[in-house]
């Protein structure tokens, strides 16, 4: 073989590398061209038409975007929605209390009349997916400057959608693939009005609490149950008492017999966000810098919360939400970083991009439209994780503290209000509106913010250099002698904006009291933060990004030109795709093989009385004792609470259906393996799992320790 064979050998053999059989989060309206044959060798019984279709009723009727950043899926005739008890979180705290703490003691509607709506809780269908990229890149010529093509693409996606559900109650969307090579067109119909009717208490929706979460083995029965209402049209309406149950096009029927090792799974849902083409210079930032410091950051605020939480039911209810969401992505970075680490992403990255370069050095023509990208990206990265560290600061440290990010809504008021006394805007009365809804101080507890204050202004100021602070904040950081300490002190104590009563009367009577909250030293702080860093720090991120993305591109583009035997599967971007793979176990490190399910047996085995974490309801306990599983047990008598298989997911395929090879519910994804976080940049196959709330162990939940079996009446149970 003469050498330019071997370097293409070479090439081929990596690419067989990196696209394995379970990688990939891919488009469902093209699974007839690119996957079946692949799924069904795998054990798929279905035909590519009954997973998506715009003619025929189809499962993608039946998956859910619920609260725009997860996944949900129909489970009864009467528009009965299955989703994650982390998803629901929101929704169950804000209608919890002290009075009816519906967190720590669950909630189950009894019957309909007892469903609660939750506002701006909103669940969305798609109708259909076009390839409009012929229509939105139309007009676009050679010569074009990069702010004409911004021009003509935005104008052409606008016609686009419009045009789409022209004389229809649906809406539309079109959103870039492959860094803008391709575009496709959303239909949807979003239904507002959202009740819940099912949780179970934290004490086994989140049993194992932040120790176990991202882990395996796992045994939180993580799911929460809502229902969807339309008008008597069946069509979406907002909250009326005369709204009734939504009538779907097709229901998800749920099995009761299991899986076992090796078994086909799909997972089908709204993944939130992919980098797998990144290049080694994006991936050395994110392992080595971004992920590192946020995790510092986040740790810090989390072990204050954590200790208030402790100390008070209030201030645990108002705090659990945030406390989730902040700790979830801590943990998650956390294992993203070891595992890339471990895998040694950079180097295979940079391998890929001597493999790349070999190939486009035999071709001229190649040569001359690729030959650049690696050096061009070098320059831009070089710049770029300067503001990118910036930024994290910006969001992860300033903005982490709820005074000032409470300022930045007063702020963005304000504007509205200037632009409106200008004869510019009439967007000030529905900015006003949106932020007196918002309830800030429902979820806020003064002495922790005062903390959280204190140490994220520490971390500030030993991070970032006078010279890249806001001039106004690096002031008054100086005439304190660095002093976060007592630069806090003299901010809450001279500021409306943590006060209820005051920041009310502020609000409710916002244009009189302009000059007041002008001179509030939290506003006045928080303006100068928030002016820097739109005009010194955001611009130049902004157009870093912009040339990395064009760059990335060209790179995409020129991977598919040199690789046209595999199958490129586009980023995530939470629009509907489709992940399948198996039932399977894994080995996270030498010595260690983890079985691919638990069991309830693991529950009473990690069991610590009166453990923040590790509790377990009396109810539960005697169910167990009396081996009261009903039919949810396994043939050996075992109830199975969780699995893990090899599915390509990320954020956003929380509460995503698993199905078994006959389109049938086996189990409702949650999580990945700790080990696997990785997967939204590299996808190792070896390592890299999502962890699935096996339906039995849902149903028996509901069933037996709720009492709340006669939900089961409207499922279709396959035994």
């Amino acid at each position: 073989m003469n050498t330019i064979g071997k370097k293409l050998l070479g090439i081929i053999l990596l690419i067989s590398l990196i696209s394995k059989a379970d990688e990939g989060m891919w488009l469902p309206q093209l699974l007839n061209a690119m996957n079946i044959k692949d799924m069904k060798k795998n054990g798929l019984k279905l035909t590519a038409e009954q997973i998506y279709s715009i003619n025929k009723s189809s499962l993608k009727d039946a998956i859910v975007q619920f609260a725009g950043g997860c996944t949900a899926e129909v489970i009864s005739e009467q528009g009965l929605i299955l989703t994650n008890h982390h998803c629901g979180y929101s929704a169950i705290a804000y209608h919890s209390s002290v009075e009816k703490d519906y967190l720590t003691k669950g909630f189950w509607a009894m019957n309909k009349n007892e469903e609660v709506y939750t506002p701006n809780l909103n669940a969305t269908i798609i109708q259909r997916i076009e390839d409009v990229t012929a229509k939105v890149l139309k007009g676009i010529t050679l010569t074009c400057t990069e702010a004409k093509k911004d021009s003509i693409i935005k104008a052409n996606i606008k016609a686009i959608e419009k045009e789409a559900v022209l004389g229809t109650q649906y809406e539309s969307f079109v959103k870039p693939f492959f860094y803008g090579n391709d575009y496709y067109l959303f239909v949807v119909e979003t239904f507002k009005d959202v009740r819940m009717v099912g949780a179970p208490p934290s004490a086994i929706g989140k049993f194992g609490g932040e120790t176990d979460n991202w882990m395996w083995p796992r045994h939180n029965a993580d799911f929460s149950v809502f229902r969807i209402y339309a008008n008597k049209d069946n069509k979406p309406a907002e909250y009326s008492p005369d709204n009734v149950p939504y009538k779907p096009k097709n229901v998800i029927p749920i099995s009761l017999k299991g899986y076992k090792q090796g078994d086909f799974t799909m997972v089908y849902g709204f993944p939130g966000r992919t980098q797998e083409y990144l290049s080694s210079y994006a991936v050395d930032m994110i392992m080595n810098e971004s992920d590192p410091l946020k995790v510092s950051l986040r740790e810090k605020r989390l072990n204050i919360m954590n200790v208030d939480m402790l100390q008070s039911d209030a201030v645990r209810i108002a705090y659990a939400s945030k406390y989730a969401g902040i700790a979830n992505y801590y943990k998650k970075w956390m294992g993203e970083m070891n595992g890339l680490k471990k895998y040694d992403a950079v180097t295979k990255k940079q391998l890929f991009e001597v493999k790349f370069t070999e190939a486009i050095n035999n071709d001229p023509a190649k040569k001359e439209k690729y030959g650049n990208i690696f050096s061009q990206l070098q320059k831009t990265y070089s710049e770029y994780r300067v503001l990118n560290k910036q930024v994290d600061y910006y969001s992860e440290c300033l903005m982490a503290i709820d005074a000032f990010n409470y300022a930045r809504l007063y702020i963005t008021l304000n504007n509205e209000l200037k632009k409106k006394q200008k004869g510019l805007t009439n967007n000030y009365e529905t900015t006003l509106l949106e932020h007196k809804k918002m309830g800030f101080f429902k979820n806020y507890n003064k002495p922790t913010d005062i903390k959280i204050c204190e140490a994220m202004l520490t971390e500030y100021i030993k991070g970032v250099p006078s010279n890249s602070r806001p001039y106004i904040l690096d002031s008054f950081i100086v005439a304190n002698n660095n002093d976060a300490k007592k630069i806090t002190e003299y901010l809450y104590s001279n500021t409306n904006f943590v006060d209820k009563e005051k920041a009310e009367i502020m609000l409710n009577d916002f244009e009189k009291y302009t000059q007041l909250y002008e001179r509030d030293p939290v506003f006045y702080i928080t303006n100068a933060i928030v002016k820097y860093y739109n005009t010194s720090v955001f611009p130049q991120f902004q157009y870093d990004e912009r040339e990395i993305n064009e760059l990335q591109k060209l790179y995409v583009q020129g991977q598919k030109e040199l690789f046209k035997d595999k199958k490129f599967y586009p980023d995530a971007n939470s629009t509907l795709r489709v992940a399948y793979g198996k039932v399977n176990s894994y080995i996270p490190k030498d010595g260690v093989e983890y079985n691919y399910y638990t069991t309830l047996d693991g529950i009473m085995e990690k069991y610590v009385p009166n453990d923040e974490e590790f509790d377990v309801p009396e109810k539960l306990r005697d169910l167990y004792n009396k081996k009261d599983y009903g039919q949810y047990a396994n043939k050996d008598g075992k109830l199975q609470v969780a699995f893990t298989a090899s599915n390509h997911t990320t954020g956003g395929n929380s509460g995503s259906p698993v199905f078994n090879a006959k389109g049938q519910l086996i189990g409702t994804n949650f999580d990945r393996n700790w080990e696997g976080t990785m997967s939204d940049i590299m996808y190792n196959p070896n390592q890299c799992r999502n962890i699935v709330l096996d339906v039995r162990y849902t149903l028996f939940v509901i069933d037996k320790f709720a009492g709340a079996g006669y939900l089961l009446n409207e499922m279709k149970l396959v035994k």
